[in-house]
């Protein structure tokens, strides 16, 4: 089977295991590009991406560039002489980078395009309950996401699974379409193909803090789904009236119940046996939460952290 020499463009746990897969391999990993190493913390500690971790280990030449257009940069990546590029979770790159090689560049990306373009593909499929999710690599152009698709899997999502164990499932199955991706382009076996031209293809854009907050005037269903998809990372959250201070509370997950009731959403019952929240058709109860300040804990731990309850209400 024919070696293609690889070029890969990539920073999170994500990109590492498909960079794993290309390393082991019968292909040439030439050069990794990842993000500028950054301090972050109280003590400000220098921190490596997980990509530029293995790069190093494995003596794989690591670029580290400000600006993707440097012309140093792209000098260098020339010399290279790459026959493919191979971009797992990066950032946006220039025409001047993708048209670089000669058999241009692919993405990985987790989700069934042309549904879930955007930065937060695995998020928005436990969101909206979706019963499958997949992986697509296909070559990158100017657009985002939208590019001529190489390959495609699905995986089932299974029911209560939250977007972190869905994230580990992909990330594998990822990188082993990477490396048949790389395996057809070699051998010439795969014929590119056009994403379908979908009227309202589902978004996955880009979750800001703001957009994590719960709302309780939802369904149960819907809540728990939106709980689960932001589990992990980046967690959705409520806020408690404790006294007269409010906390944030990030609920990881929990269960619900369809039931009928006359209490308004987001009114809270609270005791040393229960914590649940009233929603738009039944309640909510959160299994697991962390409150401001303090670490993450299961729901016996946390209400066994408080002597009255009297004072706890729903901000």
């Amino acid at each position: 089977m024919k070696s293609l020499k690889v070029v890969f463009l990539g920073t999170p746990e994500f990109a590492k295991t498909s960079l794993e897969a290309i390393h082991h391999s019968h292909h040439e990993v030439a050069g990794v590009v990842t993000v500028a190493d950054k301090a972050s913390g109280r003590g400000q500690k220098v921190n490596q991406s997980p990509v530029k971790i293995f790069a190093v280990e494995n003596n794989i030449p690591v670029f580290q560039p400000e600006k993707l257009r440097n012309p140093e940069f792209l000098e260098e990546l020339r010399k290279l002489n790459a026959d493919v590029f191979v971009v797992v979770a990066f950032r946006m790159m220039p025409k001047v980078l993708f048209e670089m090689p000669r058999m241009g560049t692919f993405n990985l990306h987790a989700s069934l395009l042309p549904d879930y373009r955007g930065a937060a593909p695995i998020n928005y499929a436990v969101i909206n309950g979706e019963e499958k999710t997949g992986a697509t690599t296909f070559f990158i152009n100017e657009k985002i996401d939208e590019g001529n698709i190489l390959l495609q899997e699905e995986l089932p999502i299974l029911p209560n699974e939250n977007a972190g164990s869905l994230h580990d499932r992909l990330m594998e199955m990822g990188a082993e379409l990477v490396v048949k991706t790389l395996n057809g382009l070699a051998e010439n076996t795969i014929t590119e193909r056009p994403q379908p031209q979908v009227e309202h293809p589902k978004n996955a854009y880009k979750i800001f803090k703001e957009d994590t907050k719960i709302d309780w005037t939802k369904k149960s269903r819907e809540i728990h789904q939106f709980i689960l998809g932001m589990s992990p990372y980046p967690a959705a959250f409520t806020t408690l009236k404790i006294g007269d201070e409010e906390k944030g509370l990030k609920i990881f997950g929990g269960e619900f119940k369809v039931e009928n009731h006359d209490k308004p959403a987001g009114t809270l019952d609270i005791s040393k046996n229960e914590f649940k929240i009233y929603t738009a058709d039944g309640t909510y109860s959160p299994l697991e939460l962390q409150l401001e300040g303090k670490k993450r804990m299961n729901i016996k731990d946390f209400l066994n952290g408080f002597r009255s309850f009297e004072q706890i209400k729903m901000a």
